[in-house]
């Protein structure tokens, strides 16, 4: 059991048997009027088993059982009507996933990749990507010379079929690193 406050950002923990994790963890605290109010926790929080998305605020002193997620190390193999196929690199084992439990995740998952599959009492709830890949850009229209003003950029599809802003220089066939996190350019990709 953890305080409220000592959750953070990617935190899991259960309540009525329900595992969740933190999306994002705001602390408020009001100063105004004649008696301050407790510190309080906001939090944007994911249902691991249905897949829900809400806020809920709570006081920072609460008590809340946190957990730690089994991690295994799967490799993904392919998708098929909006479900995705991966198996455990030790046991060989296969396992599902829709593409709800992936999210954002679908953006950047190409076959062969291995990754870890959040496990909750061995229900596989989601993955964990890392922070950055690298993906070749298939689809982009040509900077034009001279528009450099501030930091121009311009949409670009990557082999996943994400769609991303790049800085005008970026050409079709050029490797770009990808912030997994926000789904942000970083930089180009040393071959």
């Amino acid at each position: 059991m953890k305080q409220a406050m000592e959750l953070r950002q990617g935190s899991t923990y259960r309540k009525d048997n329900v595992p969740y994790l933190i999306l994002k963890a705001d602390r408020h605290q009001s100063t105004s009027g004649k008696k301050a109010r407790a510190a309080e926790m906001k939090f944007k929080i994911k249902d691991l088993i249905s897949g829900k998305v809400q806020e809920i605020t709570v006081l920072s002193t609460e008590m809340i059982d946190d957990i730690i997620l089994d991690r295994n190390q799967m490799q993904f193999l392919y998708a098929m009507d909006e479900e995705y196929f991966f198996m455990d690199q030790e046991t060989f084992d296969q396992i599902t996933l829709s593409k709800d439990d992936l999210g954002d995740a679908v953006d950047f998952l190409i076959e062969e990749m291995v990754i870890q599959v959040l496990m909750y009492e061995g229900t596989p709830v989601g993955v964990e990507l890392p922070n950055t890949v690298v993906r070749e850009v298939t689809y982009t229209e040509p900077g034009l010379k001279g528009d450099t003003i501030g930091k121009a950029t311009k949409p670009a599809t990557v082999s996943t079929g994400y769609i991303l802003q790049v800085p005008l220089f970026i050409k079709i066939g050029d490797k770009i690193k990808i912030d997994t996190r926000t789904g942000d350019y970083m930089e180009r990709a040393n071959d």
